[in-house]
Order: structure tokens, then sequence, then C-alpha cells
């Protein structure tokens, strides 16, 4: 068929494809913004800073008095407002010891039991002081994500952030609401800080003295640590200072580099327990009789899996540590199983410490740190702590005045502010009873623990309240979002239609229409209904934490289905022997092969890591690697990283063997590879190693970034403009089983194009697999390499160009095979399993931009190759459509030919997945998952789109510029040749 005839008889021109799809993606974008800046918007807090009113009951106007107490000194602010308070302060200064990532479970064990033996000999001194009353520990659970920044903004402030606060958190900003911070600075404490420089991005201004480190390092376990205590022994002899925070973050390093079980847990334990030590002997033994003692406060931001991330909400991410160690014992039985909430931490301090409670804390008293108050000043820190609250709940209910509810005693109201309402006013109203009966009222006596449970009973049900509401959503805004996105979506599978309609490529055009209409075409069905198995899956918060299921499985279904059609289109029983084998039947072999390869290569990553959630402790491969020890492991880097070269190698070379390129190609794949070896023998897992081997290691990896940037590059600019135009020397093109039509031999620029995209597409893919092999954990390097020899092996079998496969189904497959790989990495869809640790090979001073980048590239390993290897498969596929008779060739509409499917298909399938799980995260917004399961998942889902984005846009580009080039090339040949 004439190609002019095909172009203008086509209704989908190149330039029509390319400004439908970027308008397509653009509005997706654009409704994609609408729906993140709607559904998960900043939290409403109440402005201002908590002053007065702390101490009156809510409805008391204190404005008069406010304007008088704004002009007092600090000194006498703080005796005033403790005046106010009717509760002295128990502790007059505050150490905040925050050891990064420490579980609750290492120091007080887990449901009642005791910690394990090794935890509990790595601190002797902490558990002593549990042993003599000396301290109370707390299981204090922290709300996901759960990452530093909004843990620490907890902890201060009491208030639960919002959700995107895990975006933030990596590039944090000054912290503007009402702390308790502030209001120690307010009544003129001086600070002091030594450790993670978190704390001076939110506070900028408030500390006497710092020395800030940077916590995402996260290789660097000793260092970071030592910074803090160098100081330790100084500070402790001042006497200059009122709150001093400690900020260690060597455990969480700890965790990221070998998990929980790390060899280097029990030594870090050990280095806390003698920090612990040092500052209760040293300042809370030898307090002045005068004074009322130094509180120490031993907290963790979260805890940890047991690979040592975090970020999600399972028990072992949540359970955090709150350790209180008096002075003197608390009047109170020692317990190592109280539970209490990260942000009750800051209504305990706030009153302890006699400063007004923050304005926005959702956080309740932790009453047994109380116990040398008098019953009286128990009750009033209860009612304090009670109309905080209820100030609180009237900003969320307007309406809520307790006065016009007539609620008889032990009553529950019809609705949530009633309920609140007769709660209140059933503590206050036995209170006031209780203190009008000062003369007949017992010490502890029942009155009073009645006091105690109602005012308990209104604390929690409103802090569960407030903890647990969901903002108000823009249902118009969302649904903008969501119709900007139906719309893109409907835009892309339209031109998914047409498209397969105007495609010379699709290889079922190759059959009659009548004979298309009878023959059932499995795979194709297949592929629908898992994209509609999984949209159905998108609803269940178990289906969601388990995906990866659904994707392994699927993924090889269809290449089953597709080993079914192989052996019916062939001959088994003439296979066996393969003298009588003719070509055709050699083809069905080595597709056969194939996919055997694409099987056993996906069963190996289903089985390398277990994943998930619920069943991430079952035994997998990874683990049993790790517990044989290191020389396993890196026996398996080595030999990937070797296997990847050589596959890379003869891939490239074979179909040049005889140019003058086999030398620059060599060097090109060589080169780099020799280096990402050397870093892999002399670098990785040196946990012990000195700062100048680090900065070695460092220096190595920012060469390995810029040679492979370089090399890409290049060849990609390079490549089209000296490609060889014919290869006499062979007949078949770059390893693949495809043979070159007449056509192409005729067509010499079409046969450089070919080549050309080739060598770019393994240039491409050989790079981003080096690099993966240096940023991944040694554990994944077998995946990495059994990602590209599925990727290998299912574009050989497509590239034999079988008319009975459409083309959006290869690339549909190669597009499963992406996301199965991503989940054979170890990501999950909780925030946990993201890679911190490698985020930072090879960044010397801290970078959010770098690191985010890394970050990615780390997470979004498979997804990607797979969208690289696209090019390959472009290359491998038959061009004969492309060539008339006349020798005339139309770049316009070779480049919608090639390009069309490969980035279609990707955006096409990842639209369909985007607006489904966005109805469906709308759907569940009051769910009790809502952000711990789905919104993690719609971030993963988000990030994926932008992984889609960048891919196809890699891909069309390259095309498109190689294309460029050899209209160009032709054009000048022309002119010469006229010339």
């Amino acid at each position: 068929m004439n190609t002019k005839t095909i172009s203008n008889s086509s209704s989908l021109t190149c330039t029509k494809l390319t400004l439908l799809t970027v308008l397509a993606v653009l509005i997706q974008i654009t409704g994609l913004s609408v729906f993140i800046m709607g559904f998960f918007p900043v939290k409403p807090t109440l402005s201002g800073i908590s002053g007065l009113e702390s101490f009156y009951p809510p409805g008391f106007d204190p404005t008069d008095l406010s304007q008088n107490v704004s002009t007092l000194p600090p000194d006498k602010l703080k005796s005033f407002y403790q005046e106010l308070s009717g509760v002295p302060p128990v502790f007059d200064r505050l150490v905040l010891m925050v050891i990064d990532g420490l579980p609750a479970e290492f120091v007080l064990g887990r449901d009642g039991m005791h910690p394990r033996k090794e935890f509990v000999e790595a601190m002797p001194y902490t558990q002593s002081l549990l042993a003599k009353g000396l301290a109370i520990g707390y299981h204090a659970k922290a709300a996901p994500p759960t990452v530093t920044m909004p843990r620490l903004k907890a902890m201060v402030s009491g208030a639960i952030g919002g959700f995107l606060d895990v975006a933030f958190n990596f590039n944090t900003q000054a912290f503007l609401d009402d702390n308790l911070i502030v209001q120690f600075f307010r009544f003129g404490w001086k600070m002091v800080m030594l450790g993670d420089e978190t704390w001076l991005k939110l506070f900028p201004t408030m500390f006497t003295r710092c020395d800030g480190v940077s916590s995402f390092f996260v290789k660097d376990t000793i260092q970071v640590d030592y910074n803090v205590s160098r100081h330790l022994a100084d500070e402790l002899k001042s006497t200059d200072w009122d709150l001093l925070i400690l900020h260690y973050l060597g455990l969480d390093h700890v965790g990221h580099n070998g998990g929980r079980n790390s060899n280097l847990m029990t030594p870090k334990l050990m280095e806390m327990d003698e920090v612990i030590k040092m500052i209760h002997s040293s300042t809370i033994q030898t307090q002045e009789v005068k004074q009322r003692g130094t509180l120490l406060l031993v907290v963790s931001d979260h805890g940890m899996t047991e690979s040592g991330n975090h970020g999600g909400s399972s028990y072992e991410e949540t359970d955090s540590l709150a350790l209180f160690i008096s002075p003197g014992t608390f009047n109170y039985t020692s317990e190592t199983n109280n539970k209490a909430f990260q942000v009750d931490i800051a209504a305990t301090l706030a009153l302890l410490f006699g400063v007004p409670i923050p304005k926005n804390n959702v956080g309740t008293l932790m009453a047994e740190v109380f116990t040398s108050l008098t019953d009286e000043q128990q009750l009033r820190i209860l009612e304090l702590n009670s109309w905080q609250l209820l100030r609180l709940l009237q900003a969320q209910f307007p309406e809520l005045e307790c006065g016009r509810f007539s609620c008889e005693p032990g009553s529950v109201g019809h609705d949530d502010a009633e309920m609140f309402c007769c709660l209140y006013l059933d503590a206050a109203a036995l209170f006031e009873s209780w203190k009008s009966k000062s003369s007949s009222r017992s010490v502890g006596g029942d009155d009073y623990r009645s006091i105690v449970l109602a005012y308990q009973n209104f604390l929690r049900s409103a802090s569960k309240w407030l903890s647990g509401r969901a903002t108000d959503k823009p249902i118009g805004l969302l649904a903008c979002g969501i119709a900007a996105m139906l719309l893109s979506c409907s835009i892309l599978v339209g031109l998914l239609f047409v498209y397969g309609r105007d495609s010379p490529l699709g290889g079922i055009q190759h059959l009659s229409h009548k004979e298309n209409m009878k023959k059932g075409h499995l795979d194709e069905i297949f592929i629908l209904a898992v994209i509609f198995i999984l949209i159905l899956s998108m609803g269940s918060s178990s289906m969601v934490e388990e995906e990866q299921y659904i994707w392994h499985f699927m993924t090889a279904s269809l290449y089953l289905i597709l080993l079914r059609k192989t052996l019916q289109s062939s001959t088994p029983g003439r296979l066996l022997h393969a003298q009588n084998v003719n070509s055709k039947q050699k083809r069905s072999c080595s597709r056969i092969y194939s996919i055997v390869a694409v099987l056993t290569s996906g069963r190996i990553l289903r089985g390398w890591h277990q994943g998930g959630v619920n069943w991430a402790h079952l035994p997998d491969i990874s683990k049993f690697l790790e517990q044989a020890g290191s020389a396993p492991i890196k026996s398996l880097q080595l030999i990937s990283i070797l296997l990847v070269i050589s596959i890379s190698l003869t891939s490239i070379l074979w179909p040049f063997w005889k140019s003058r390129f086999v030398m620059l190609f060599t060097v090109i794949f060589l080169f780099p590879g020799w280096l990402v070896l050397q870093d892999i023998l002399n670098y990785q897992d040196s946990i012990f190693a000195s700062a100048s081997s680090d900065a070695i290691a460092t220096t190595m990896a920012q060469n390995i970034y810029a040679l492979l940037s370089i090399f890409t590059v290049g060849t990609l600019f390079a490549i089209p403009w000296f490609m060889p135009l014919k290869n006499s020397k062979t007949s078949r093109l770059c390893c693949f089983s495809i043979d070159i039509s007449p056509q192409i031999q005729s067509e010499p620029l079409l046969w450089g194009f070919r080549d050309s995209i080739y060598v770019i597409g393994w240039c491409c893919v050989f790079s981003w697999c080096l690099l993966q092999l240096l940023l991944q954990q040694p554990i994944n390097s077998m995946p990495v390499l059994l990602l590209l020899v599925q990727i290998l092996a299912s574009i050989w079998y497509f590239s034999d160009g079988d008319p009975h496969t459409r083309q959006w189904v290869e690339v549909a497959a190669l597009y499963y095979v992406g996301m199965a790989g991503h989940f054979g990495l170890g990501n999950t869809n909780t925030l946990a399993t993201i890679d911190v640790a490698g985020a930072f090979i090879g960044v010397s001073s801290h970078s959010t931009f770098i690191s985010g980048i890394l970050m990615f590239i780390i997470t979004y390993a498979s997804p990607m190759l797979a969208l690289l290897s696209m090019l390959i498969y472009v290359s491998a596929k038959d061009m004969s459509a492309f060539v008339d008779t006349q020798n005339e060739m139309n770049f316009g509409h070779l480049l919608k030919m090639c390009v069309g499917y490969p980035c279609l298909v990707p955006l096409g399938l990842n639209s369909i997945f985007l607006v489904a799980y966005t109805i469906v995260l709308l759907l569940m917004r009051n769910h009790l998952f809502v952000w711990s399961v789905f919104s993690p998942k719609y971030l993963y889902v988000c990030a994926t789109t932008a992984c889609i984005y960048i891919g196809t846009l890699f891909v069309a580009l390259a095309t498109t510029y190689t294309c460029m080039a050899f209209a160009t090339r032709r054009m000048w040949k022309g002119f010469f040749w006229k010339g």
C-alpha cells in the first residue's frame, strides 16, 4: 500500500494525535491538581496564641485583662498565669530527648510482655529506672504519616497535621501555629537544641544555642549522634537553660540501613542508655533542694517496620515512646503497658510546667504523671484540659452553646454537639458539688473518682472525635477535578480507538474482517478483564494493601494465554526434533522459550519479597539471603552487574560487529559498568567506613551519575546523525527474530532510523539498569537483572509480528510487567517501603530536590524501565508498511506509527486507573482507613502518573528527534544529489 494513500486516508494525522494527546494530559494534570487541593487541604486551625482565656471557662471574654497582660515582662507573666492556674508547676526545667525511630516495645515490651532479652540487656539503666518507679513509660501512638516533621509538630502543639505533611517533611518551613516552644519562649525560657535540624527549621529564632545536623544522610549512624553528645557534658554543667532538646538520629539510620534486627541496633541502644544515665546522674540526682527538679522526657517520633522503614500506619510504625523520668519517685506503681497518644504529650507538658495548653491541641493529659498533686489540683488540671477541648469543639460546632441544652445526669445527647455538652456539664456539675463539700470530702474518695471518670469520659470522647474528624471537603471543587480527569480519560481512550482503526501495525489487520470477527482473542479480553478487576479491588482496603498479588497473578496469567496461543499455532510433535524444524517452527520454539523466561523470572520476582502489609512477615527469598549473611548477597550483586553488562554489550554489538561503532559502544557500556562494579566492591555496605572513604564513595557515585548522563544524552543526540544508512553484512536486526523486509532494504534511511532507535533504546535501558544497581538495596540487584530479562524476552516474543496479536496488547503486556516488577522490588502501597537510604548516595550536601529525584528513581525503577524499553520494542517491529514501491518515506506517518501505541496505551491505562481510584477515594473520604490506606495509595497513583508522563514524553521526544534528524539527512541527500 502506498504510504501517501495511508497518510491521506487517515483521519488522525501525526499533528492531530500529538495535539490531542498533549491537551488530554494537560486537562488531566489540571483536574488532578484541583482534586488534590480539595481533598488534601491544610487542616484548619485556630489562630493566635493561648493566653488568659485558657484559665477561664469557654464564653469568658478576657479582652480587658489581655491588654494589661501583654505589657508584662516574662517573669511577671509566668507568675500571673501560675496564679490563675491554681496548680504550681511540677518541674522547673525540661530535658527533651528524642530518639528518632525508637519503637516503644524496645523499652516497654509489647502486649504486656517484656522486651526482647537483648534489648533489656542493652538498656540496663533505663530498665532500672522503670523498676524503681523513677520512670513512667507510655506506648504513645503516633498518627500517620509516621515521618519526623509532622510528629514533632504533634508533640509540641497537640494537633494532628494534614496528610500532605509527608511531602513537606523534606522541605520544612517555620511552624506558626500555637505550640509549647512559643509558650516557653513567652515565659522567658532559655532553650538549647542539639541534633536534628528540623527543630531549627520549625523554630528558627527560638534557641539560645544550637547545633543542628541533617536528618537525611541515613548512611551515617555514628557522627550524627556524636555531634549531639559532644556538647552534652558542658550543657549539663550549665544553669542558663530551661529547656534542652537532644534529638538523636542514629537509631533511625541504623533501621534504614539494616532493619530492626541490624547488628548495630544493640550497640546503638546501649549508647542511648548511657546518655540517659549521664543526664539522670548529672542533672536530676544533683538538684538543689529548693528546686522542683528537672524532668527528663525520652520520646520517639515514630517506630519502624521490620525492614527499618516508616511512614505508614502499622503498629510497628506508630508505636512511639514517651518515657517520663523524675528526680523522685512517681506515686504510682510503674507499668510498661500504659497507653496514650502522641498528641497527649503537649497537654501533659503544658500542665506540668504551668503554661497555657496550645489552642489546637486535641490531646488529653497523662494522669499518671500528676500523682504528686493534691486531689483538687488534679481535678483542676482536668478542668483546664476540658475547657481547652471545649473551645476547639466550639470552633467546629458554631452552634455549640452548652447553656441551651438541658441534660439529665448521666444522659447522652441526640447529636454530637449535645453529647459533648452533656458529658462536659455532667463533669463540671460534679466538680462544683465536690468543691462545695470541702469539709466533708475524703482524699481519693468515691466522689473524687466519679468526677475524674466524668472528666475522662468527656476528654476521651472529644479527643477521639477531634482527632478523627476529616476536614470539610468542597464537593464542587472535587467534582470539577474528577470531571476534568474523566474528560482527559475519554480523549485518551478515544484516541486509542481511532488510532487502532488507522494503524497498519496493529497486527490483527493482516486478517480479514470476517476472520477477525470469528476468531476469539482471549488476550485482549483478559487485558480488559485485568483493568476491571483492578478497579473493583480498589474499593477494598485489604486489596489495596496487598495489590502486588493481583499484578503478579494477572501478568503471569496473560503470558500463559500468550503461550497457549503460540502452542496452538505450532506443531508440538515436530518441535521435538530439531533437524526437522523449519525456520517458522524455530521461531515458534524461540517464542516459547521467551515466554518461559518471562514466567520463570516473574515467579522468582514474586517470591523475592513477600510485600504487602498483612503477610510481610512470611518467609521469602530476600529474608533467607539476609539471614545467610552478606557474602551471598554480595555474590548475587556481582553476578547481576556482570550479566547486565554482558547482555547489554552483546545485544548492542551484535548488529554492528564489523562497523566503526564497535569500539565506541564498548567504551560507552564498559566504563560506567566498571565504575559501578568498583563502587559495589569497595564502598557499599561499609557502615564503619571512615570520613575519607565516604567522601571517595560520594565522588565515585557523582562521577557515575555524570558519565551515565553524558553517555545517554550524547548517544541520543549523536547517533541519528552518524548511524550508517545500510548494513549489508546482516540480514536480521538487533538480535531479534524479525527479518529485514525488502522494502526496508531498499530504503536505507528507514534502516538507519531503525538502527538508531535500537541503539538509543539500549543505551537508555543499560544506563537505567546501572543506575538501579548503584542505588537499590544490595538485596534488589538480582530483581533488577530479572526485570531486564523479562522485558527483553517479551520484546523478543513480540518482535516476530504474530498476526493474531494486536500491538496494543503487546504494549499493555510490557506495562503490566513493569507494574508487577514495581512490587517485585519490594514496593507496596504504604509509605514505609520507600527507600530513603539510597536517595542520598552521591549527595555531598543536603538537597531536597536531588534527594527527591533519586527517591523517585529508586521507587519507580521497574515502570520506567518498561517505558524506556519501548524504544527497543519500536525498533524490533516491522516497518515495511512505511515504505511504498517507489521508495518514498513519510516521516510524519512513520513517527505516528512508532510512538502511537507505546505512548497512548500507558497513558490510557494509567488514566483509567487514576480516574477510578480518584472516585474510590472520594467515596471513601469518611472511611476508617482513609488516611492510613487509601490516601497513601493515592499518593502512589499520582507518582505513577508522573512516571508515565516522564517515560512516554522521553520516548516521544527521542523518536521525534531521530525522525527529524533522518528527515534532514534525506533533505541533504537530495540537495547534494541534485548538486
